[in-house]
């Protein structure tokens, strides 16, 4: 009995630290947007993004807004957004953005990644031609939405492909049309789970199992990091 009950704490655990980090990430995007275009969701897109993102995660209204107002504070630092990149194990190319208040700090611990995960840390740009960033918008999949209905009308937004799965519609579209595309959705009372520009890889690399589980552990010490908003990879 002792040792379900530690089980399930564990896992509690887990699904609470996970979320912190999600609220840590999302608190930054707000702040960044909010210190580049001014408080107001109205006339800062980016903001309006990271608000839709933020509540997506089921973070609380009080915190979103608490967050605003931290960022409107000339008091409040502002954070850096670099780019990293470099190569895992087996030639698997990994980008990281991170949004920090210490760059010394932040590269110094995404190089002790690579290094420690058998990797290496490469040149600014790099690796741009291995990815091509796109809009990436997540909506709930449920039986108001015709997925097929939709795809023909998101089409003047911009949309360049669909997925649909049992739980979630996922929209393509290109770098350019993220705006139109996240003002089309908002227009048609859509609620979006996520939003953001991703970096989809233009090829991929193929291993076995072993291998696999040591990139995604790899890749996993970076998103367990403060400063790390996302990672990217082109592990297939």
């Amino acid at each position: 009995m002792g040792r379900v009950f530690e089980k399930r704490k564990h896992k509690m655990f887990a699904r609470y630290d996970k979320m912190a980090k999600a609220f840590t990430k999302v608190g930054r995007e707000i702040a960044i947007a909010v210190k580049a275009n001014g408080p107001d969701p109205d006339s800062n897109p980016r903001l309006r993004t990271a608000i839709q993102n933020a509540k997506g995660l089921n973070m609380p209204k009080d915190r979103i807004d608490g967050a605003i107002k931290r960022a409107s504070s000339k008091d409040e630092g502002s954070y850096d957004e670099t780019v990293y990149e470099g190569y895992g194990p087996y030639g698997v190319a990994i980008l990281v953005e991170t949004a920090t208040d210490n760059t010394t700090r932040t590269v110094a611990n995404i190089r002790m990644y690579f290094n420690r995960g058998d990797g290496t840390l490469g040149k600014t740009g790099s690796l741009d031609f291995m990815f091509t960033r796109k809009g990436v918008f997540r909506i709930a999949k449920d039986d108001k939405i015709n997925p097929d209905e939709l795809e023909l009308e998101l089409i003047d937004f911009g949309l360049d492909s669909m997925e649909v799965d049992e739980e979630e519609i996922i929209i393509y579209t290109a770098y350019e049309d993220f705006g139109k595309m996240s003002k089309g959705l908002e227009d048609k009372h859509i609620t979006i789970k996520k939003a953001a520009l991703e970096r989809i890889p233009t090829t991929t690399v193929e291993l076995d199992e072993t291998q696999t589980d040591e990139i995604l552990a790899l890749i996993d010490k970076f998103e367990e990091d403060d400063d790390v908003q996302a990672v990217y990879h082109n592990l297939k």
